[in-house]
């Protein structure tokens, strides 16, 4: 019979951290869910469900030199039900990347706050922006920025500089020059996305 193979004492104690710290994850999930669903339950004149940024996660303003046409991106926003079905990926996801020894951190959302406010300091002013009208996002460790930008941007080099951020892990550039047209981010309900016309019949 094949004996399993033993893990080392750093292993070991890795594992019992990462496995603490998912449970306290969960617990506080748990008293989200019961908080969201109570605010769920009580009147609203609304028929759209809210969405909120839950969790927290950094969500600002880049630049905002464009005309004001911009539609403002969803970011992390969500309905209730949606950060309740969330909430087990992020704690999977979050760890994964410490289990797998590429984080110091035992989960990668940790990491999102710093990276925010690198890119605020190191971007403020940057020449690649001018003209421009962006919004961040960062979620464990990936960075996107969404918004509108004028003809001819490089978006290139605000992917590069972007990337130069330490701990940043991924980052999508999502930005179009016509504001009017198929946007390449999802957008708040207020901004719905444009779509193609149908084919004629």
């Amino acid at each position: 019979m094949r004996r399993p193979t033993a893990i080392g004492f750093d292993d070991a104690r890795r594992l019992r951290r990462a496995l603490v710290y998912a449970l306290c994850v969960t617990l506080g999930m748990a008293s989200f869910a019961r908080t969201a669903s109570a605010q769920a339950s009580s009147p609203s004149s609304s028929h759209e469900p809210a969405r909120k940024n839950w969790y927290g996660d950094p969500f600002f303003s880049l630049s905002s030199t464009a005309d004001g046409a911009c539609p403002l991106p969803l970011g992390p926003r969500m309905t209730r039900a949606e950060a309740d079905d969330d909430a087990h990926y992020r704690v999977e996801r979050g760890t994964s990347c410490w289990l797998a020894h590429r984080c110091t951190k035992p989960n990668s959302y940790l990491y999102d706050a710093d990276i925010a406010t690198a890119i605020r300091k190191r971007m403020h002013d940057a020449p690649v922006l001018a003209r421009t009208s962006i919004w961040i996002t960062v979620q464990r460790r990936f960075v996107y920025a969404d918004g509108c930008v004028p003809d001819g941007f490089d978006r290139q080099a605000l992917q590069r500089q972007l990337e130069a951020i330490p701990d940043v892990e991924r980052v999508f550039v999502r930005v179009t020059p016509n504001p009017r047209a198929l946007l390449p981010y999802p957008t708040l309900p207020a901004f719905p996305t444009p779509r193609p016309p149908a084919a004629p019949g």
